[in-house]
């Protein structure tokens, strides 16, 4: 059990660094590289960024998830 936590949380570790890089900032960042600047600014939000942000928040709670779980199954076993 230990172990596949271990695994998705190693997984979901670096899906996050490569989402929150995909993330369009102030500079434009990596998502500019991809063609993420291409969209217009006077129109709000896209639904790519809104998917973007959406599936970046799933990742993060099962991050968490796997740091608590990880967290509790290694206290019980010592």
């Amino acid at each position: 059990m230990v172990i596949a936590f271990s695994v998705l949380l190693a997984l979901s570790s670096v899906l996050m660094i490569v989402l929150v890089l995909m993330h369009k900032g102030r500079g434009g960042g990596l998502s500019d590289m991809f063609g993420g600047g291409v969209s217009s600014s006077l129109s709000g939000s896209s639904v790519a960024e809104r998917n973007l942000d959406r599936i970046t928040v799933g990742t993060a709670v099962v991050w968490v998830v796997c740091v608590f779980a990880l967290g509790l199954l290694l206290k019980v076993s010592n």
